[in-house]
């Protein structure tokens, strides 16, 4: 898991592959309140974002999920979020497996050692794998959020 900011991104970004730095390079390059809510395409089907209108819940309402063939970026536009994260275990009980045609697996709600992650806009989170995220946890209430969430192949 990574956590940055875009402000601080250009003195980090060197440690990171092609692939991550491209998909960043489209968070910095665009100005996503003036853009309308859909799929963008930024490499194909290798590198893709989404740009959605959400709104927070209680941590307790949102299921923790990971992917497996490709890491998730999400970028905070507006609003603010708790993503909870862990790194998988085998403790994790399943609750559905969708990753044939999602590449992606929900979990039940009990998550060991699971930390909260707090974003305001700007910040964005990258998980892996080998990592479990809930996004959209609400922090200080329920609040609207604007968020873009970038798919990089692994």
């Amino acid at each position: 898991m990574i956590l940055e900011n875009l402000k601080t991104w250009d003195r980090v970004k060197h440690h990171y592959g092609e692939s991550l730095q491209k998909a960043v390079a489209f968070l910095k390059e665009n100005d996503f309140t003036k853009m309308e809510p859909g799929k963008y395409e930024i490499d194909g089907d290798r590198i893709y974002a989404s740009l959605v209108d959400k709104e927070t819940s209680p941590k307790e309402k949102r299921a923790p999920e990971s992917h497996e063939r490709y890491i998730d970026i999400q970028f905070l536009v507006s609003g603010r979020e708790i993503i909870g994260y862990a790194k998988k275990s085998n403790d994790l009980v399943i609750k559905e497996d969708m990753l044939a045609e999602k590449d992606l697996i929900k979990y039940t709600n009990d998550v060991p050692n699971e930390i909260d992650l707090k974003l305001l806009p700007g910040d964005f989170a990258v998980f892996f794998p080998d990592d479990v995220h809930r996004p959209q946890c609400e922090w200080d209430g329920v609040c609207k959020v604007r968020k873009v969430i970038v798919k990089v192949a692994l």
